[in-house]
C-alpha cells in the first residue's frame, strides 16, 4: 500500500497516511480556488495538505462532497 506524507501540527511531525483515507477537496475562496488533499490520522483527526491545481488534477483520489 502506498502512503502520503502530511505534516501534523499537533504532534509537530510528519506522518504517513494510507491512500484509502485520502480525498481531494477544492475550496472556493475570495482570492480564488484552493486545491487540497485531506487525510485522517489513526486517532481520527483530519489533516490537510495544499497542492497546486495541476497536481490536484493528476491525483486519482475521490473528490469529497
Amino acid at each position: 500500500m502506498a502512503t502520503v506524507e502530511f505534516y501534523d501540527v499537533k504532534t509537530r511531525a510528519k506522518v504517513k497516511i494510507d491512500e484509502k483515507q485520502i480525498t481531494k477537496v477544492k475550496m472556493d475562496t475570495k482570492s480564488g480556488p484552493r486545491y487540497a488533499i485531506k487525510g485522517k490520522t489513526a486517532d481520527g483527526r483530519n489533516l490537510t495538505k495544499f497542492v497546486g491545481a495541476a497536481d490536484w488534477e493528476k491525483l486519482k483520489y475521490p473528490v469529497a462532497k
